[in-house]
């Protein structure tokens, strides 16, 4: 089972990996620069070339980069749009080098100009990016909780921004359970899931399924809103948890928990737990 959590890469990538086994994780997310601005920090190849190392002998099996909350390509500021994607073409370059699979990023928020023209302000945006752009890292669109005018809460909305982009090799999705919930996805039952993975693999393809934020709900089923609970605490609950990630499906997929800690070394309390959710 690849699972993880998000840890901080801001006293260096090769002290992630210190954290990760602290907390019995072979996987990591962390934010690619701050995720309430615009500053990164600059990462040498020295550094690179150490974490690199690590973690082939530590077995880091997925490591995953969140972009800022900050950016946002279906707006209607143009310097805001300006600035998420070269962001975005800068972030794809830095941790292409350090060999991270993925980059996840929320897809944006129209602002209340519809749906229509928030998805070609990301299409024009992600055009941008992958005209400059030939890394292995692949960038994922993560599925939200359909608060305010954010987009990508259902599967047709993200099925209209890989359209309107011609369907690039660069891109895929990250699935977010809390998220999925929150939209009106039951994930807490098997036909639920069942038919949770139908609809993906019909509207998007499964091989563009990257990882899933593992995260149990504070709030109920559709109801828009995003506050992640610890797993087992919240509405998807410790049996809701324990189908989705013992289901076909998604059982092989990386996971990921983004639950509210004081300290990232709860996540190990987190990850012993659903391992023992886990059925081999």
């Amino acid at each position: 089972m690849i699972i993880g959590a998000h840890l901080s890469i801001a006293k260096g990538m090769p002290a992630a990996i210190e954290q990760a086994q602290s907390i019995a994780a072979n996987a990591f997310q962390f934010f690619t620069r701050n995720p309430r601005g615009g500053r990164a920090r600059t990462i040498p190849m020295e550094e690179i070339e150490v974490f690199m190392g690590q973690r082939q002998e530590q077995s880091i099996e997925y490591v995953l980069g969140h972009m800022p909350y900050t950016i946002n390509l279906a707006t209607n500021r143009p310097d805001i749009h300006e600035f998420g994607k070269r962001t975005l073409l800068d972030d794809l370059q830095r941790f292409d080098a350090a060999g991270v699979e993925h980059l996840v990023m929320h897809p944006g928020s129209h602002l209340g100009d519809g749906i229509e023209v928030g998805v070609n302000r990301i299409a024009e945006a992600l055009t941008y990016v992958f005209e400059h752009y030939q890394g292995k890292t692949r960038l994922l669109l993560e599925t939200m909780a359909g608060h305010g005018t954010e987009i990508g809460s259902n599967l047709d909305e993200m099925e209209m921004i890989f359209s309107a982009l011609g369907w690039p090799e660069q891109l895929g999705i990250g699935l977010d359970s809390c998220h999925l919930f929150a939209a009106g996805y039951d994930v807490t039952t098997n036909q639920g899931l069942d038919e949770l993975a139908a609809e993906i693999d019909r509207k998007i393809g499964w091989r563009r399924v990257g990882m899933m934020h593992l995260n149990d709900s504070k709030k109920g089923l559709g109801s828009g809103i995003d506050r992640h609970e610890k797993i087992g605490q919240g509405m998807i609950g410790l049996d809701g948890i324990a189908k989705i990630i013992n289901h076909g499906a998604y059982k092989d997929m990386p996971f990921v928990l983004e639950t509210p800690v004081a300290d990232y070394l709860e996540y190990g309390e987190e990850i012993r737990l659903v391992r023992q959710l886990r059925r081999e």
